[in-house]
């Protein structure tokens, strides 16, 4: 059943914002979409009302020669939105970095079709743009993460201590001006870094929502509990089957299970409670999450192989307070900074 004109409405809403506030978009506009699944579809008629000048293609009914033809027509600081079901693929052409090498601008909505009905509505509030709270928020945590010498986050109990200091954390706020590339997956609303020093983490967290083997969102009756030492997953507790499937994946392929990004969450239409399919979406959820496995682009390390490195699997804490150096920064689902 199609979504109603009401979420369409409301997506145009969010979807001019993110178009004039975060993209400060002027120029041509390209929009690349699909039909499967009714957010494909609303997000469609949604980008109609707000490019009416744009030019669209339907994916699925163009070839890829005449959509990369297309993408030769654009001018740099020109947009391109990908509204996809799936995710598109042209063949050895990875789509966002590539337009990015072209100085574009892009706005990416993928794996729409992971959330029908009621998540699609979530999705659809979760793309609302509020300048003044994403990066004031998220420009304060940035700022007071870059300063700590340690962090603890605790979850029913337990605590996670980070005891080295952290990378310079970066942003996905919304705010591209000190940026190369302009946009981005979104919805977005997160703020991101990782312990110096990655065998200086040890502790327990308890997980209360995980990305299982087929990236969607997995919430176990009863919260699972990680011990770490050294910066490494020894044990989980009340752990679940398809939680045991995730760490054998990624010792049979890295030997072990380190814990690399510590991700602060800011959108606020996610939450514990509040929850959509798509693990890469839910990343965003107002809270805390870490990452299992070697894999963490952003940041280098000299005891992790890059080529070595293939797992990054979202995990999110049952967080209690979180405290940088002495100073509270989260509690009951708010930050304080």
């Amino acid at each position: 059943m199609s979504l109603p004109d009401s979420a369409i409405d409301e997506a145009e809403k969010n979807l001019r914002d993110i178009l004039e506030f975060a993209i400060l978009h002027t120029q041509s506009a390209l929009v690349i979409w699909d039909g499967q699944c009714d957010l494909s579809r609303a997000l469609t008629a949604a980008y109609q009302r707000c490019l009416p000048d744009a030019t669209f293609i339907d994916f699925d009914s163009t070839p890829v020669a005449a959509i990369l033809a297309a993408f030769g027509q654009l001018s740099q600081g020109d947009l391109v939105v990908l509204i996809q079901s799936t995710s598109f693929r042209l063949d050895a052409f990875r789509l966002r970095v590539e337009l990015f090498k072209r100085d574009l601008k892009v706005i990416e909505h993928p794996h729409l079709s992971r959330m029908p009905g009621a998540e699609a509505l979530i999705y659809i509030e979760s793309l609302a743009y509020d300048p003044v709270y994403y990066r004031g928020v998220g420009s304060a945590l940035k700022a007071r993460i870059d300063r700590a010498h340690t962090g603890t986050i605790e979850s029913g109990g337990e605590k996670l201590i980070f005891s080295s200091g952290f990378e310079p954390a970066k942003l996905n706020v919304g705010d591209y001006s000190q940026m190369h590339n302009v946009g981005g997956q979104f919805p977005i609303g997160e703020v991101f870094t990782e312990s110096r020093d990655l065998e200086a983490v040890n502790g327990r967290i308890r997980i209360s929502i995980f990305g299982d083997t087929t990236f969607s969102v997995n919430k176990p009756a009863k919260p699972i509990t990680l011990v770490v030492s050294k910066g490494r997953i020894t044990e989980a507790f009340d752990s679940t089957p398809e939680f045991d499937r995730v760490l054998a994946s990624i010792r049979e392929h890295e030997g072990e299970v380190w814990l690399r990004e510590l991700g602060f969450g800011l959108n606020r239409s996610y939450t514990q409670d509040r929850t959509v399919s798509d693990i890469g979406t839910f990343e965003r959820m107002c809270g805390v999450h870490l990452s299992l496995g070697a894999k963490h682009g952003s940041y280098n390390k000299p005891n992790i192989r890059k080529s070595a490195a293939k797992y990054h699997v979202d995990v999110f804490a049952a967080t209690g307070p979180v405290f940088l150096d002495d100073e509270m920064v989260y509690l009951d689902g708010r930050w304080l900074v």
